[in-house]
């Protein structure tokens, strides 16, 4: 399981250290696009169901919190906050370059 050494934000991305030593960026729209909660994702298939032309392009997060020692909660500006992103989908959602050849999900990173 991938733990976080440290976390920290602007307006628009998000930041993680991880304690391998791998640092990941993720943009919020990025996040929202890829929110594994119920209403976004079929829960029984895990195929996304979100229309992601409903975000919109100055999406940004207003809060976000630990959950446990598992996982981050965001709540963004769109008013959407049911997603809970475990570390270990977040790492596994990983937009660097390095992280993106190596999965097979087809995703794309917004800067």
């Amino acid at each position: 399981m991938s733990a976080i050494s440290e976390i920290e934000k602007d307006e628009k991305n998000l930041y993680i250290s991880w304690q391998d030593g791998h640092k990941s960026q993720y943009a919020f729209r990025y996040l929202r696009e890829n929110c594994p909660c119920a209403m976004c994702r079929d829960e029984f298939t895990g195929e996304k169901i979100l229309d992601v032309s409903t975000i919109p392009l100055d999406l940004s997060c207003q809060r976000e919190s630990v959950v446990g020692h598992y996982a981050l909660a965001f709540s963004f500006s769109d008013g959407h906050g049911a997603g809970i992103y475990t570390f270990e989908y977040l790492r596994e959602i990983c937009p660097c370059p390095d992280c993106a050849s190596n999965s097979s999900n087809n995703r794309t990173a917004y800067a």
